[in-house]
């Protein structure tokens, strides 16, 4: 049964899906794939996990046009002035939409579900986060398999103030799940899940990224699907 919040939810999705390709950050696919998984995650985990899909992409559109122009000068900026394609957004919510629909087929497991869908969405946060304000703000750069000197922009290449920023934008998700929902624990579960999941996404650019075996979109899907695993495994202990 539609109840009168899922009718507010569905309006606030296509307002996102029309604002989004209307302001270029998502190609119209995109923005409908966007809504699909946005849908799930509500359905699954209610308020607080479509709010921390919400903060990432206002994070993360917006870190994505901070200093445009200098990231393109540098030509670290992503083509197309970072819009966002349907394997980018199936690449950071595909996890998070899988966890909202076993939640919605086991309901028992709905809180384990929310914040695995949080703990996703901070990996995700801290990645695009360290990576766009990073190769702005960073001063030193090494790469992460040998803490040697390395090119800025380059896949597997971090600095301390990305990797600071990556954290921050991990705690920032935290952050919407405490107000939403509850002031625990899980707080810092979230925290060190995205943080791990951030550091596989440098480890994974390091080796198989610049190999060749990976692209992007799925070095992106293992960091989300990194957070969701520490924080299940976390939650466990």
């Amino acid at each position: 049964m539609i109840t009168g919040a899922d009718y507010l939810i569905i309006i606030f999705l296509l307002a996102g899906v029309v604002l989004s390709v209307r302001f270029k950050k998502l190609t119209l696919s995109a923005a409908i794939m966007g809504a699909a998984c946005g849908g799930l995650v509500y359905k699954g985990t209610g308020y607080t996990g479509i709010a921390t899909m919400t903060m990432f992409f206002i994070a993360g559109t917006l870190a994505t046009g901070w200093k445009l122009t200098q990231k393109q000068q540098l030509k670290v900026a992503e083509c197309d002035r970072g819009q966002r394609k349907v394997g980018q957004v199936l690449a950071n919510a595909g996890v998070a939409a899988v966890a909202g629909a076993i939640a919605c087929l086991f309901p028992q497991y709905a809180n384990l579900c929310t914040l695995l869908v949080a703990a996703s969405f901070a990996a995700a946060t801290g990645d695009t986060l360290s990576s766009e304000l990073g190769t702005v703000y960073g001063k030193r750069f090494y790469n992460i398999l040998t803490f040697s000197t390395d090119t800025r922009g380059l896949d597997g290449v971090i600095s301390l103030e990305g990797t600071i920023i990556g954290v921050a934008g991990s705690a920032l998700i935290s952050l919407i799940y405490a107000v939403c929902l509850k002031w625990d624990w899980d707080i810092l579960i979230i925290i060190v899940a995205g943080t791990a999941g951030n550091f596989a996404d440098s480890l994974l650019g390091a080796t198989l990224e610049r190999s060749g075996i990976l692209k992007n979109n799925a070095v992106n899907l293992l960091n989300t699907l990194t957070g969701a695993l520490v924080a299940l495994l976390l939650a466990m202990l």
